[in-house]
């Protein structure tokens, strides 16, 4: 069967691509020896910027995880005035620069601020510490979850909802018991997403806490105080991280897939 033209045109499209996102990565990994490797997961500052890498993204996908599940469901579950906007002021730290994102946190938690005087005297420093990395990775990394978690409310048909308040059940009871155990994959995406977000978020961060020094910002001083040689290891590792968790969230995704 000949193909048409507009085919080729796909693949070749599609090729362009592939290669565009891959042979920058396919560099970056094959670039240091396994002895540079080692030797950088050895070094305590790597290891220590990672680990605050993994602590503070995790801490962020679960402050996302308590607080966006009740919104989630709101936004799944029911119509009220107002509903795009509030959808809309969610996505907002997607498209915010996130330099700009430091300098408005900042900008609430400064002493300038009655929220952050509250905090200076309650003892709460955000700027250079690791509440205020916490911050900004919640806030980058919070949209990702509350559409998955969204998503994943609005796959469950409500009438399995209706049935169990129809015999007696609480509305909190219905969720833990109904909705949670079905839209738990779709909530655990979100949490991925938001933690791979989160992981990988520099520009906000440098501005709010240049120390403690999490992985993105140990990767630029080192790029910008030795160049690409001592920078590069630091990122393989960081990559490695980063595709671990995309490589977790597409088999769930595949089986979320598959139920459907």
């Amino acid at each position: 069967m000949k193909r048409e033209p507009f085919f080729w045109i796909t693949i070749s499209c599609g090729v362009v691509i592939m290669a565009f996102i891959l042979l920058p990565l396919i560099q970056l990994m094959t670039s240091p020896s396994l002895g540079m490797l080692r030797e950088t997961i050895q070094d305590k500052d790597v290891v220590r910027s990672i680990w605050l890498s993994i602590y503070t993204a995790g801490l962020a996908a679960l402050i996302s995880f308590v607080f966006g599940t009740p919104l989630a469901y709101l936004l799944a579950r029911r119509e009220f005035s107002g509903k795009r906007f509030v959808e809309g002021i969610i996505d907002l730290p997607i498209a915010i620069p996130h330099p700009v994102v430091g300098i408005a946190i900042l900008s609430v938690a400064g002493k300038n601020h009655w929220i952050g005087q509250v905090f200076s005297e309650l003892g709460v420093r955000v700027m250079g510490s690791v509440t205020g990395i916490v911050t900004v990775l919640t806030f980058v990394g919070i949209p990702f979850y509350l559409n998955a978690a969204k998503t994943g409310f609005e796959s469950i048909s409500p009438r399995l909802e209706k049935v169990s308040r129809s015999l007696g059940a609480s509305m909190f009871s219905t969720f833990v018991r109904i909705t949670f155990p079905l839209a738990w994959r779709s909530m655990l995406i979100g949490i991925i997403m938001c933690c791979a977000r989160a992981i990988s978020e520099f520009g906000a961060v440098v501005i709010v806490a240049y120390h403690p020094m999490i992985a993105p910002v140990l990767i630029y001083e080192r790029f910008e105080a030795y160049g690409l040689r001592y920078s590069q290891p630091v990122a393989v590792w960081l990559v490695s991280i980063c595709l671990v968790l995309f490589l977790i969230l597409r088999i769930l995704t595949l089986r979320n897939a598959k139920e459907i």
